[in-house]
Parts: structure tokens; C-alpha cells; sequence
């Protein structure tokens, strides 16, 4: 596979004498394998890409863009994407599925004409989207396998294989546990997370890793649920995914040139003396790479599903969210993150009314907190683990808690816990990860749910 980077900045696009090195335009890379084309993400980095191909190119092109997810600096360059003009091109768009918006609306609202001169519409070249959940599909001679990040919003990795290599590229993300600085997977010790634990299993042997390294490590506290990693840690997930080379990426937009030297120097420190270390540089505007192993057999990662694009549930009802919470203004703002995203939601203040809800509604998902009157939130989930019924003994469960130690977060996956999640939280994080869980168990399980729906 052949790699470009053409935009290698985070949030916003940033050019000036003090990004000449390494760039100030957003997400963009380009991926070639043989006659496959593909775009990983569309800031602003695209508009320099689609010029190049516009150039290089009289006939018509056929192209596929995976975003990794909608927030502007990973679409803000799709409006002025040179390629998308041209009448004979063929372009599948695809981006992960999310409630309520469609990924064609999702677009087409930045080119309104309050926006932007040309609306979506009049776009000349043929363009289909594609709405992907967790799985694998094939791109011309490329295996695509998706996976959900940790982010305030529907995020995807993508792992490509072709050709005997593999590349991940994994931005917008945050590790899952806040405890890596005691327990790294650097140091051997596995994470406490389940969600870090398929995190490592998805950049498993990959010959080079894209991924975001927003901030440092001093810098991280004050961003907790932004959704973005500090590059110390990305060292620790490529480490301990024996990766073969790892790209620090989505660089923070007041990070200088200098500043990104600084903090590759540490991260290769960080890396020095580990056993089959990573390669580490930092992603430059530019930058071209070949990835090339030869003999080498595609990876295959464990947990991916059959494939997943457009189809899975596209008419779902609206899912029931059962919450138990005791303090009464957590409950509030639970509520009132939920109820506007169309869920049927029930509450409880008890674990025991918890468990009689769940046994007479099954929910789609249940979020519990751990200190309740009665039994807590976790004899809850041990207790739903227990039931005969799948439709209890395998409902996601989230747990949210106060406690932040990263033996609590061992005892709350002990329990049976789907995902822990530590307070404070952004509401908007607390939707993600139930956004996610709902696509990846497919239609609902609950009474008020449709059967389930067979996958192209």
C-alpha cells in the first residue's frame, strides 16, 4: 500500500511559519492499493489531494472515502474536493451510521446555501453513501474491517489489509480507562478497560498505525472526555499491539513544529528498550510511505463481524434505555440527554426496581450506577447475568461511577459490566457508547423492539 498524508492537523486547520514542517491542514490521507483509491477522511488537507488528482487524471476516477466520523475537521474539505465537480467520476462515500440524520443530510448541510455556494445536489460526479456500523466488507482488492472509538460522537477506525499488510488508522480517540499512567500496556500489564483490551486486539500486528496523539500527558487532565489520546499512550497501544510503525497523528492546532519534535522525542523514549518497539515519526503534510511486507498473511482480527454497510437496522424502532440512578439530578441530566434522542427511557432509583423493570421491559440498554440503595449496580449485573433469558443475560450494561481506581474498573468487568464509565462524563459520551452498543447488538432485543433484520 502506498500512503500520503495530506492533512496531519487536529480540531483546526492551522498553516503559518510554525507549521511549515509538519503542516496545518486537517485529516486527510491518502491510501493506494494496486487500482484501489482510497480517502481516508475530508478536512481540509482534501482540497490539495483533489487537485492532484484532477491533474493527474483526464479520464474519469473511481474513488471510495471513508470518514472516520462528521465533525468538521474531518468534512470541512468535501465541499471543495476537485473530483466531486467532475461529471464520469464515481465516488462511495461512506462514514459511521448514526440516529435520527442521515450521512447524505449529514453533508449536505454544510453546503446550504447560508454556508456554501454550491449545494450537495449539484455536485457532477456519481456519489453513493454508505452507512457502516462495527464489521468488514472488501474495497476493491482491500479488506476494510471497522471498529468503534472513543469519542463525543459515532467514531471508526479502519484497518486496511492488501497485498499481505496492514494499516489502521485510528484518530479521534480516547483510551477508555484513565489509568494507563500506573498500568501500561507498555509495561506488560494488561488494560483494565474491555473496550482498551479490543483497542490493542484491532492495531494487533499492523505494519503501520495512524493514530491520533493530540496531547501530552501533562495536557490530558484538563481535556478528559474530549476524546483525543496523549501520544504517550498511543506509544503504549502500538507497543503492546506490536505494531510495526506507528504515525502520531492529529496534532493539536497550537502545537508548533518544535513542540511536535519535543514530543516525538519523548515518545520514542517511551518506547526505548521495549521488545519489538515501534517505529515512531510524527505524520507530516506530504509525507509519502510505502508499506510493504513481503510473504506476509493478512491478520486477521478477532471479534470483526460479517459485513456491515447500509444495512443493519435501518428501520429499527425506538429503543428502550432503562437508567437507575438514586441521585435525583444525575437522573435528571440523564434524562434530558436521552429523551431527545427519540429513546424510550425508564428510570428506576433502586436496584431492585431496576431488575423488576428489566425482567418485565428487556431493554436495548441499561445504564446502571454502582452505589444504589439496596443491591448497587453491580449485584444488579451479576444477577442479570445469571438469568436464562439472553435477552438479560447478554443486554449491554453500562456502568457509571465515581470510582476511578483501576481496580474498581477490574471489579466492574468481574461483575459482568459491558462498559464502565467514569464520572464526570460529557452527556454527549455517554450517547456515543449507547449509540454504539445499540449498532452492535443489531435490532433491539426488548418487547418493544423488531425482529431482527439478515445483513448484506
Amino acid at each position: 500500500m502506498r500512503i500520503r498524508f495530506w492533512g496531519t492537523r487536529g480540531s483546526i486547520a492551522k498553516p503559518g511559519p510554525n507549521t511549515v514542517r509538519y503542516g496545518g491542514n486537517t485529516s486527510c490521507v491518502e491510501v493506494r492499493a494496486e487500482d484501489t483509491l482510497i480517502v481516508l477522511d475530508c478536512g481540509t488537507g482534501a482540497h490539495e489531494l483533489g487537485q492532484q488528482i484532477i491533474a493527474a487524471n483526464p479520464d474519469p476516477v473511481r474513488g471510495h472515502m471513508l470518514i472516520s466520523h462528521t465533525h468538521w475537521d474531518h468534512i470541512q474539505g468535501f465541499p471543495f474536493f476537485a473530483p466531486l465537480f467532475r461529471a464520469g467520476n464515481e465516488w462511495d462515500v461512506y462514514a459511521p451510521r448514526q440516529r435520527g440524520r442521515s450521512l447524505q443530510e449529514i453533508l449536505a448541510g454544510q453546503m446550504q446555501y447560508t454556508y456554501f455556494p454550491v449545494p450537495l445536489g449539484e455536485l457532477a460526479a456519481t456519489i453513493r453513501y454508505h452507512e457502516l456500523t462495527e464489521g468488514e466488507f472488501e474495497l476493491g482488492g482491500v479488506r476494510v474491517m471497522t471498529r468503534y472509538l472513543n469519542h463525543p460522537a459515532p467514531v471508526l477506525g479502519y484497518r486496511l489489509e492488501a497485498g499481505g499488510v496492514s494499516v489502521v488508522y485510528a484518530t479521534d480517540h480516547e483510551p477508555h480507562s484513565r489509568h494507563h499512567t500506573e498500568q501500561r500496556p507498555a509495561d506488560g500489564v494488561a488494560p483494565v478497560h474491555a473496550e482498551d483490551k479490543r483497542h490493542i486486539e484491532f492495531l494487533s500486528n499492523a505494519d503501520l498505525v495512524i493514530h491520533d496523539a493530540q496531547y501530552t500527558l501533562e495536557e490530558y487532565p484538563e481535556h478528559l472526555s474530549w476524546g483525543h489520546c496523549p501520544a504517550e499512550w498511543a506509544v503504549d497501544f502500538a507497543v503492546a499491539a506490536h505494531a510495526k510503525r506507528l504515525a502520531l497523528y492529529h496534532h493539536d492546532p497550537s502545537r508548533t513544529d518544535r513542540a511536535v519534535e519535543s514530543l516525538l522525542s519523548r515518545c520514542r523514549q517511551r518506547a526505548a528498550n521495549k521488545p519489538d518497539a515501534p517505529e515512531i515519526f510524527a505524520a507530516a503534510e506530504g509525507q509519502y510511505l510505502v508499506v510493504v511486507r513481503p510473504g506476509a498473511e493478512t491478520a486477521a482480527t478477532s471479534g470483526a463481524a460479517s459485513a456491515t454497510i447500509d444495512e443493519r437496522a435501518a428501520s429499527r424502532e425506538k429503543a428502550t434505555i432503562l437508567v437507575a440512578d438514586d441521585d435525583p439530578d444525575v437522573m435528571a441530566v440523564l434524562l434530558d440527554t436521552l429523551e431527545p434522542e427519540g429513546f424510550r427511557v425508564l428510570s428506576a432509583n433502586t436496584g431492585e426496581a431496576a431488575l423488576a423493570l428489566a425482567r418485565a421491559e428487556f431493554p436495548d440498554v441499561i445504564v446502571l450506577d454502582w452505589m444504589m440503595p439496596g443491591k448497587d449496580g453491580l449485584q444488579v449485573c451479576r444477577e442479570l447475568r445469571a438469568e436464562t433469558d439472553p435477552r438479560l443475560a447478554e443486554v449491554p450494561v453500562v456502568l457509571i461511577t465515581g470510582r476511578s481506581d483501576a481496580a474498581d474498573t477490574a471489579t466492574g468487568f468481574d461483575a459482568g459490566v459491558t462498559d464502565y464509565l467514569t464520572k464526570p462524563f460529557k452527556p454527549s459520551v455517554l450517547l456515543t457508547r449507547l449509540h454504539a452498543w445499540l449498532l452492535r447488538t443489531g435490532p433491539g432485543r426488548g418487547a418493544n423492539s423488531p425482529p431482527p433484520t439478515a445483513s448484506r
